[in-house]
C-alpha cells in the first residue's frame, strides 16, 4: 500500500509513505535455503561460534528514483541472542519503521528490492556485516491508497 501524505519533516508538501506486509523464513544457524524467498549465506554454518554474543537482523529496501540513484530504508529489525531459536518463521509482518520517500518515488516503482542482512555482535573484536544471498523485488502500485487500510 502506498499513500501520499503531508511531510512535516522537510521542505516538500507531500511525500510517499509505503506500507509493506511480508513473510520471512530463515534458518540462520544451518545456512539452509531460507528468507523472503531464498536468503542464506554459506558462512552461517559457524555464525554462533564462541565469540558471538548476538545477531542484529534487519530487512532493508533499496530502490532508485529520478532524484536519487540509491535509496536505502530499514523496514524491520530483530536482535537474536545466543541460545534463541535461529529459525525464523514470521508471517504477515508489518514494517516496524516508516517507509517514507523524500518525494513521490514509490508511486509505480517496479524495482524495490528487499534484503535480509545481519550484523554479528561479538563478545570482543570487529563487527562483521553479513548479507543474505537472496533478495526479493516488489512492485509498488501506480495509484495512491485513500482509505485507512493499515
Amino acid at each position: 500500500i502506498r499513500k501520499n501524505v503531508e511531510d512535516f519533516t522537510g521542505p516538500r508538501e507531500r511525500s510517499d509513505l509505503g506500507f509493506i506486509t511480508f513473510d520471512i523464513t530463515a534458518d540462520i544457524l544451518n545456512g539452509k535455503k531460507c528468507g523472503l524467498q531464498t536468503f542464506w549465506n554459506k558462512n552461517t554454518l559457524i555464525i554462533f561460534d564462541w565469540n558471538v554474543k548476538q545477531l542484529f537482523l534487519y530487512l532493508s529496501a533499496e530502490y532508485s528514483t529520478k532524484n536519487n540513484a540509491l535509496n536505502q530504508v530499514v523496514l524491520w529489525d530483530k536482535i537474536m541472542l545466543r541460545g534463541d531459536n535461529p529459525r525464523l518463521s514470521l508471517k504477515d509482518m508489518k514494517s516496524k519503521y516508516f517507509f517514507f520517500d523524500d518525494g513521490n518515488g514509490l508511486k509505480g516503482n517496479r524495482n524495490i528490492t528487499l534484503t535480509l542482512s545481519w550484523n554479528v555482535v561479538p563478545n570482543a573484536g570487529i563487527l562483521p556485516l553479513v548479507t543474505g544471498s537472496g533478495h526479493v523485488s516488489v512492485p509498488f502500485p501506480d495509484t495512491y491508497e485513500t482509505t485507512k487500510s493499515y
